[in-house]
């Protein structure tokens, strides 16, 4: 059971890093457009960082509720999964939108601007 219990923490905790990246991104963009969409997906970014937060307290303060079943352990550690995958995803079409590498004008040495 530890191992799950390990798993699930180290799942959330990716989780919280993921959106960490996220919401940088989407802060910096908030900032530059102020674009409506952008205040909801850091809105939405926050309430799930919250959410894994908790979930990882919940997971080593009250690690009990989870030690009378493997089911719900191993929904969990599933469900954990998922959104590691979901936030995964939505990372890598965010930094990379083009399917490549995006860089700055100014890294490119365009200082025109």
């Amino acid at each position: 059971m530890a191992f799950w219990m390990g798993s699930a923490v180290s799942l959330a905790a990716v989780n919280l890093l993921l959106l960490g990246v996220l919401m940088t991104v989407w802060l910096y963009n908030y900032r530059t457009f102020r674009s409506p969409m952008l205040l909801g997906l850091l809105l939405f970014a926050g309430v799930l960082a919250v959410e894994n937060l908790v979930a990882i307290g919940a997971y080593l303060s009250t690690e009990m509720i989870y030690a009378g079943g493997k089911t719900a352990m191993y929904t969990i550690v599933a469900l954990r999964g998922l959104q590691f995958v979901a936030l995964a995803f939505l990372t890598v079409v965010t930094l990379f939108p083009s399917g490549k590498v995006v860089r700055s004008r100014f890294e490119l040495g365009d200082r025109s601007r």
